[in-house]
This record gives structure tokens, C-alpha cells and sequence, in this order.
């Protein structure tokens, strides 16, 4: 959860309270434009390129900014992995501690449809296009973990990148990616979250496939959440598509989901979701 800083509180020069309430990590102002931040990074723009930092508020402790700096290192390393993967958004270097990546001009996905609503043609293309990524990812033995419409970017012809690992989990390379469960993460979590994403592009409404759901306070593993917390795909477009996301193993894998969706044709979708229910 992000934390909000009282800027009035902290004794800093107040050039600095009305810019931004980040830091580099070496303690200095950050005066790039930021494009986005999260629980954990910082995303700026440099020289036509983003750069994620590790997250570093004015108020943050010594012990805070080294847990972000842990954290980016991961993802680094996840992304190293992923290097020249489909789907995935195209890293420049990481030095410094840094992830620099193309920059997407259309911003993130959850924006994007919260000021317009794509025509269906879009959104079928995306779809396909995060199943083919989704399943590119997996044969790299990476669980994604945390799939959400604010994660996934849009480039300048429209096109979906995957982004954000933080939460990832790297597997050995030998790794039966249909048979692991990472502390309750696995490719059929992956596929529920990115039916939760499908039905958020369709309807226009968020959509959270929550892992954590009920689960007791402090360390817990992710668990598939019931049923009745999920919303109703009854009268949606693609909703038996979306309802077998949200059945464990009910796609064996991220290529079963594709084909599924390579099968949807725009004149006749819901014949073919009937049909669908069968394959």
C-alpha cells in the first residue's frame, strides 16, 4: 500500500516540498518527470526512455529505501530473464540499479480505457496478445504474479507490453510450469488475473482476481479466491472465456487460453462462446 506523505511535517527546502515527494536513492531531489510509481519504484522520464528507480519518499528511512532497492534488484533479474521475450516491454540496460525500458506513448492500459472505450476489435487483439506474451513468459519459467491493467502498457500502434515483475517468481529452467505452485502462484493464477483483466477492458468496471482474499493477517500464501467475489460474466462479451479463467486448471496453459481466443470471430462471438465452453 502506498503511504502519503504531510509535506508541512518534514523540515526540507520548500522548492523541494512543491515539486515531488520522491528521492533518488542517493538521497538527492529527483527532478525527472515522473510517469508512475508503486509500492516499491518510482518511474521517470529520461532522454525519451523510462527509467524505474527504487522508491525513495523524503520521509523514508535508511531500512525503507534498501527493501525498495531489493526489490528492483529482483525485478532486474527477472527482466534479465525476459530479455528478447514477446510480449515484454523492451529493457535498454540496468545500471546503476536501474531498469531502463522504451518508452510507451500511450501509457499504461488501466488510463487508457478509463478515457475511452476501445472498439471490440482492440480489445480481441489485446487479449490475444497478452495470452501469446503471457505464454512466452511462461516458457521462461516465470510466474508473473501480479497481472493488472495498470501493468500493462500500450505503445504507439496500440500494441500490449508486459511490465512491473516486482512480484514475480523466477523458476529453474527445467521447471514443469503446469505442475509448480510458487507460495500459491502459478501460470493458472497468472490466467485468473488476466481474466480479471479481460473483463475490466470489456466492461469498463475494475475487477480484482484477489489471492488474499480472507486470509489471516501477516504471512500468508496466495490462495484461489471463492467464486462469489468474483463479479458475474453472465451477458458480458467473452464471459465463458473470462468464467474459465477463473476455473483452476480449467485452460491447461497460457497457449490453451490463446487458442481459444484466436477462435473468436467479431460477427458471431457469442455462438462461438457457446462453443467455446466445450474446447
Amino acid at each position: 500500500m502506498l503511504r502519503s506523505v504531510d509535506l508541512k511535517t518534514i523540515n526540507i527546502d520548500f522548492s523541494l516540498r512543491m515539486s515531488t515527494p520522491f528521492l533518488n536513492f542517493d538521497g538527492t531531489p529527483l527532478s525527472d518527470p515522473v510517469i508512475g510509481y508503486g509500492g516499491t519504484g518510482v518511474v521517470v522520464q529520461q532522454d525519451g526512455i523510462a527509467v524505474k528507480i527504487p522508491l525513495r519518499y523524503i520521509s523514508d528511512s535508511n531500512i525503507d529505501a534498501q527493501a525498495n532497492l531489493k526489490v528492483i534488484r529482483h525485478e532486474i533479474s527477472v527482466y534479465q530473464r525476459l530479455q528478447g521475450c514477446d510480449g515484454v516491454a523492451c529493457c535498454f540496460d540496468f545500471l546503476g540499479d536501474c531498469i531502463r525500458m522504451e518508452l510507451m506513448e500511450n501509457g499504461d492500459l488501466a488510463a487508457y480505457i478509463k478515457k475511452r472505450r476501445p472498439p471490440r476489435s482492440d480489445q480481441l487483439s489485446w487479449f490475444r496478445q497478452m495470452a501469446h506474451g503471457l505464454a512466452h513468459i511462461h516458457d521462461r519459467c516465470v510466474v508473473v504474479a501480479d497481472i493488472a491493467t495498470k501493468n500493462l502498457l500500450l505503445s504507439a500502434d496500440l500494441s500490449i507490453r508486459f511490465c512491473d515483475f516486482s512480484e514475480s517468481s523466477i523458476l529453474p529452467l527445467n521447471t514443469d510450469m503446469e505442475r509448480v505452485d510458487e507460495r500459491g502462484y502459478s501460470i493458472y493464477t497468472d490466467m485468473g488475473q488476466l481474466g480479471a483483466v479481460m473483463y475490466e477492458v470489456v466492461t469498463g468496471y475494475p475487477c480484482e482476481f484477489d489471492l488474499f482474499r480472507d486470509q489471516p493477517s501477516g504471512p500468508a500464501c496466495a490462495a484461489w479466491p471463492r467464486r462469489d467475489i468474483l463479479p458475474s460474466t453472465q451477458n458480458v462479451w467473452l464471459g465463458s472465456i473470462i468464467e474459465r479463467c477463473w476455473v483452476k486448471n480449467a485452460f491447461q496453459n497460457a497457449r490453451s487460453l490463446l487458442a481459444v481466443l484466436e477462435a473468436v470471430t467479431l460477427d458471431c462471438p457469442l455462438e462461438h462462446e457457446r462453443s467455446s465452453m466445450n474446447i
